[in-house]
């Protein structure tokens, strides 16, 4: 939308600098563009005087002028200076941007404990955010602090695990002292120290088996394990050669153990690895990244690979990450199987990363549903230590699902898991998923208050069961 400006083009200002066109403005305010690509700050004489009276600006940062009937107070910045609503912000590039106004909302609240921020507008030259007072309501400050960082995202500064997931490019650790420094307290990085087996709890396995959302807080010094529903022998190991790791680094390393050894997780398509993965990663709150074929494959000599040493660069400059590399059978064959130099060259771009981001503190998790096909250098020791072979889930991990699945939703006394686990044992652990969310719609589309066996029954029947012999598929079509 244009916005008319207060002042004609060309206008010279007490600064110097010489208005050009409106950017932003408010009943009491204008930011306007200023030639050379900087920008200015207007406002009317009561606002700006609110102002001053609070200490948010000094007198000397405002000089006066006169157009027409209008007194107006400006400010000019630099080209390089941030000047814009906290509303039209965008994310930072770079931590010293983000840690900026971190520490402009801080000063600011020191001087000005009531004021909503949320209309503000952000002067990084002064290191202030100056109420514009355009409405009453108050957001809070630690969701001011999270949509700026994001860039519009309403996010909370005080959920540290979702802003993390959505600015993973800063790193976890870089990422709170950004928060502290805005007068935020937040919980440690890494999960709170893990409780020994046999005493998990169930506040753990219910938000395991809740899909992904921001959990409640645990009490303080309150043990957390890494917990997968329907999978308990693969988070086992998960907690002992990750988990414990990175939560006990120092005494690891006095045993000669710096990070957790990469891990390949191999099993048929629809067996829970990615899922897997994902959970771990959501658990650490590290940022991610991946390698796949659609990511990095190019049909260009060299490419590639330098494609692939790109990704390992961003995931070593935001460590402690997590690497993801997907598919990996489809640029980590054997190359014995005459794939020739491209493909030889992509391996050893590999061969010489991996260890190199271990020790970088990379986390590295492979997945490939063929782990024959793969490179038998790129699974030796010392590269890939542990290949942790992940099949369809059986009846009793099956039931372990369910149960936890159906623990959040109203059901009736008739509902029994382990029919329903019977049938579903082998299958994809999505098909389990499917069934519960299934049965939940047909009973309510039948108009029950609670979740019965009978519609379980009948969402088993619609599962797209399509591994199976004989089985037919549900069409939805016209004749």
């Amino acid at each position: 939308m244009t916005v008319d400006a207060w002042l004609p083009i060309g206008f010279k200002l007490p600064d110097g600098a010489r208005a050009r066109v409106a950017l932003f403005e408010g009943a009491n305010w204008q930011v306007v563009e200023t030639e050379g690509g900087g920008r200015a700050l207007l406002a009317r004489d009561d606002l700006a005087q609110r102002w001053l009276d609070a200490g948010l600006i000094e007198q000397g940062n405002f000089a006066f002028l006169a157009y027409g009937d209008q007194r107006l107070w400006s400010m000019s910045c630099g080209s390089s200076q941030v000047l814009c609503p906290v509303t039209e912000g965008r994310s930072p590039n770079t931590k010293a941007e983000a840690m900026s106004f971190a520490l402009a909302l801080k000063a600011t609240r020191e001087l000005d404990a009531q004021s909503p921020l949320q209309d503000a507008l952000y002067v990084e030259r002064i290191s202030r955010l100056l109420p514009t007072h355009s409405i009453s309501s108050r957001t809070d400050d630690d969701v001011v602090l999270g949509y700026w960082l994001t860039g519009g995202a309403s996010v909370s500064a005080k959920s540290f695990r979702r802003l993390r997931q959505t600015m993973s490019w800063l790193g976890a650790g870089h990422l709170k002292e950004v928060v502290q420094a805005a007068g935020f307290e937040v919980a440690e990085v890494m999960p709170a120290e893990r409780s020994r087996r046999g005493h998990r709890t169930q506040e753990a396995a219910a938000a395991t088996a809740a899909p992904p959302s921001e959990p409640t807080s645990p009490e303080p010094g309150a043990p957390r394990i890494f917990e997968l529903a329907g999978r308990e022998e693969l988070a086992d190991f998960f907690n002992e050669h990750v988990v414990d790791i990175v939560q006990n680094r120092d005494r690891y390393k006095l045993m000669g153990i710096d990070f957790p050894s990469a891990i390949v997780l191999h099993g048929p398509p629809g067996c829970g690895k990615t899922f897997a993965v994902d959970r771990l990663i959501d658990y650490l709150g590290w940022p991610s990244f991946q390698i796949d074929a659609s990511s990095v494959a190019s049909p260009y000599i060299h490419e590639t690979s330098k494609k692939v040493a790109d990704v390992f660069d961003k995931a070593m400059q935001s460590a402690p990450a997590v690497l993801v590399i997907d598919e990996m059978e489809a640029f980590l064959a054997d190359r014995e199987m005459g794939s020739g130099h491209h493909r030889v060259e992509e391996v050893a771009e590999f061969l010489r990363r991996i260890p190199e981001a271990a020790k970088n503190d990379v986390l590295i998790v492979a997945m490939t549903n063929r782990v024959e096909m793969i490179d038998p250098a790129i699974l030796r020791r010392g590269r890939f230590d542990h290949v942790i072979k992940v099949d369809y889930a059986s009846e009793v991990e099956v039931a372990s699902l369910l149960e936890k699945l159906l623990s959040v939703l109203p059901r009736g006394t008739d509902v029994a898991p382990r029919p329903l686990a019977r049938e579903l044992a082998g299958r994809p652990l999505s098909d389990v998923a499917f069934v519960v969310r299934e049965g939940a719609r047909l009973a309510a589309r039948a108009g029950k208050d609670k979740l019965d066996q009978d519609s379980l029954q009948s969402a088993l029947k619609a599962a797209p069961a399509r591994e199976r012999e004989g089985s037919t598929q549900r069409r939805i079509g016209f004749t």
